[in-house]
């Protein structure tokens, strides 16, 4: 073993990073790594290990947070200096747990998705929730890595960029930790888009000289009027993130040179009444934007994130962003939960306490999750997981002002159900800015949402029906389904059965064997798929049209039409695909995901696989969201193709002979896009009509849902196929 080796150690724990480290735990470590530690030292990643440190040290990191991440890089020494750490710091030994729990996780792999497992996601919230410091270390290791990303090889350098994007950045986010999370979005930007990275770059470094003279003539003059008005301040040029900008010009559709916050200055002031006394100076001395002034002091982010954000007209008439803010919020802004290292360590104070239910607010989403999968169902914990790692959500507001964090596509019962689960199960109608709205609306930032509850709850199980989009988020699907689990088998065979008959009558499919069908959605019987019917994990839809397909199948062809027409193997093969139309690519195999088994009409993407071709999965898939997360360049779009025009079928629909009654059903009839091949009429005597029509109809899933609405319109008693 080298003397050099050796020295790796001792030279990082004299440079500034370490400053944080007491001597005896300095003098412990060196102990066990010139004993017995050193074994491993020339393969040690010591420039990952000392920008790890640096991260850490500039988030006011502690001596655990510290010595828990040099021992997890070092392995020698976690198993020579262990004892005697623990000794010293009982918490490290659950800072190094969650690492663990995290490297499980998001193991690099060239399919990342092969190590996300629901044990070890488990682990790792239970990990940060019971030691917030697990992420920074996490981050601030993700981030060293990425410093040095370009010595990787493609393939790797790539993986880990991706999982920086989808999983670390966004986790930073969400806990407010700023200061890492622009660096891990431009890093990870820089290595899956190195194109654009390079000419975004190119473009603002041409520019940059006249913006720094631009931004120090805006300090001096805002400087000299904050001074006079007698609002001490300190003013800086605030830097403007690559990714961030190129995500803006994404978004507005904007060339770099029309993005109004490339110059930007942000003023930090003592007090919250001098952020609105700067504020106004700030209007006094320039022209405000119309509509680019956001009050985050007032109504803070959900992580947390406080400040005046305005835009102005400001000298030569340029726009200018200006952000005001103070001191403690700016701390917030950038170190987030890590502002709160010595939270438990402040014991009664009221800081400590302040701090505390600040922690309390920032990980309450990770205490949901975990209450989503208590019921020991892991399997849908990382989707539930990137979906809250989606920056674009929705924040909606409770009658009383509180903020409620949705995933995009939320409904008022997704709100509901956020806002408790009895709520949820009680809810009965809701109201958005003071009117009542349907069930499926979809909610906006800001809005303010009144929900109208029952006394008693009751969920309805046609609210998990992915079709009628009345919830967006998995959390509360998941609520309701736990409900319908709560009630016995007989119930649930019995609701399942009821609104599979239902469907399978409208159909004219009601005395269908349903054996080999409960096979296909691997149900080991009937009860076992009305069970599924019943918690929504299978559409009645579905069912009918896997009855359909296996009658098609059944049926015999005429001997003569089968020895005119053989058909090989090949051809078979190629009318299977045909059924896809995958946009901009030909030639593919394109097959039906297993997982979610999608039938036509139902929305779809397709997925490029390794070795399989295009999978084709419902929109919805929960597989399909992972997969995407973690490679979206894979997606493609899929549509269903329109390979044999759809088909015809007889229809059958009584009721009351109204006034407009026949108008009405051809109307709607036409809005669902179906065509009228022959319609006859019978009118009663006792007042009763029935309507004979041939429909021709894409699929069955267009069949379905004409049939339901056409159930549904006044004096319609039953709409249904015949034969």
């Amino acid at each position: 073993m080298s003397r050099s080796a050796i020295d790796g150690l001792h030279a990082l724990l004299q440079g500034p990073a370490t400053d944080l480290l007491s001597g005896a735990l300095r003098a412990t470590l060196l102990q066990a790594w010139d004993a017995e530690g050193a074994d491993h030292a020339q393969r040690a990643p010591w420039p990952v290990i000392a920008d790890t440190l640096h991260a850490l040290a500039l988030l006011d990191a502690d001596e655990p947070a510290l010595a828990a991440a040099l021992l997890f890089d070092l392995p020698g020494l976690r198993a020579a200096a262990a004892q005697a750490v623990a000794a010293a710091h009982p918490a490290v030994a659950g800072l190094l747990e969650g690492q663990d729990a995290a490297d499980q996780v998001w193991a690099l792999h060239a399919g990342r998705e092969a190590g996300r497992n629901g044990e070890g996601l488990r682990r790792l919230l239970l990990a940060i929730i019971q030691d917030l410091r697990v992420v920074p270390i996490l981050l601030a290791r993700q981030l060293a890595r990425m410093r040095v990303a370009d010595r990787l090889p493609e393939a790797e350098r790539r993986a880990l960029a991706q999982l920086t994007r989808d999983i670390h950045a966004p986790l930073a986010n969400r806990l407010g930790i700023w200061q890492l999370k622009w660096e891990l979005e431009d890093l990870a930007f820089r290595f899956l888009e190195p194109d654009t990275y390079r000419h975004l770059t190119r473009e603002l470094d041409e520019t940059r000289s006249g913006r720094e003279r631009y931004i120090r003539a805006v300090k001096a003059q805002l400087g000299k009027v904050l001074a006079t008005h007698g609002i001490a301040s300190e003013i800086s040029g605030r830097p403007k993130h690559i990714y961030s900008i190129w995500r803006k010009m994404q978004k507005k559709h904007l060339p770099l040179d029309k993005l109004y916050d490339l110059r930007a200055v942000r003023v930090m002031v003592d007090d919250v009444a001098a952020c609105y006394a700067a504020l106004g100076v700030v209007h006094a001395l320039w022209a405000p934007v119309p509509g680019e002034f956001d009050d985050y002091i007032a109504r803070p982010k959900p992580n947390g994130y406080s400040s005046l954000h305005t835009a102005v007209v400001g000298p030569e008439g340029r726009t200018l962003e200006v952000q005001i803010r103070t001191r403690e919020m700016h701390e917030q802004a950038e170190l987030g939960v890590a502002a709160h290292w010595r939270y438990k360590e402040t014991g009664g104070s009221a800081a400590g306490k302040g701090a505390g239910r600040a922690f309390e607010r920032k990980i309450a989403w990770m205490r949901q999750l975990l209450e989503q999968a208590g019921d020991g169902r892991d399997e849908g914990l990382a989707g539930a997981l990137d979906a809250e790692l989606v920056e674009e959500r929705v924040y909606a507001l409770t009658p009383k002002g509180e903020v409620i964090d949705l995933p995009q596509g939320a409904t008022p019962l997704d709100f509901a159900y956020h806002v408790h689960t009895m709520v949820g199960h009680r809810y009965r109608g809701a109201k958005v800015n003071g009117r009542i709205v349907p069930l499926g609306h979809r909610l906006r930032s800001g809005d303010r949402v009144e929900i109208m509850t029952g006394k008693e709850p009751d969920p309805r199980r046609d609210w998990l029906l992915p079709a009628n989009g009345y919830l967006a988020s998995g959390r509360s699907r998941d609520k309701v389904r736990a409900w319908f689990h709560k009630l016995d088998r007989s119930r649930n065979v019995q609701a399942g059965r009821e609104m599979l008959e239902r469907e399978l009558k409208r159909l004219g499919l009601h005395h269908a064997d349903l054996v080999p069908v409960a096979k296909k959605f691997h149900a080991e019987s009937v009860d076992d798929l009305y069970i599924q019917v019943a918690l929504g994990d299978v559409g009645p839809h579905q069912v009918g049209r896997s009855l359909h397909e296996l009658e098609r199948a059944a049926a015999p062809q005429p001997a003569a039409a089968q020895a005119a027409r053989p058909v090989p193997r090949q051809a078979r093969k190629k009318k299977a695909d045909a059924g896809f139309t995958v946009q901009g690519v030909g030639n593919l195999l394109v097959q039906l995901a297993r997982c979610c088994q999608p039938v036509p009409g139902e929305p779809i993407a397709g997925y490029l696989t390794r070795a399989r071709g295009v999978t084709v999965h419902r929109a919805d898939c929960a597989a399909f969201a992972r997969l995407a997360a973690a490679q979206p360049q894979r997606v493609l779009p899929v549509e269903w193709g329109a390979a044999g025009g759809g088909y015809e079928v007889d229809v059958a629909v009584s009721g009351v002979d109204r006034k407009w009654l026949l108008k009405d059903v051809t109307t709607l009839i036409a809005q669902e896009d179906a065509h009228v091949a022959d319609i006859r009429s019978d009118v009663r005597a006792d007042g009763r009509v029935q309507l004979r029509m041939r429909l021709r109809v894409a699929d069955y899933g267009q069949l379905s849902t004409l049939l339901g609405k056409l159930d549904a319109l006044p004096g319609v008693e039953r709409a249904q196929r015949l034969g």
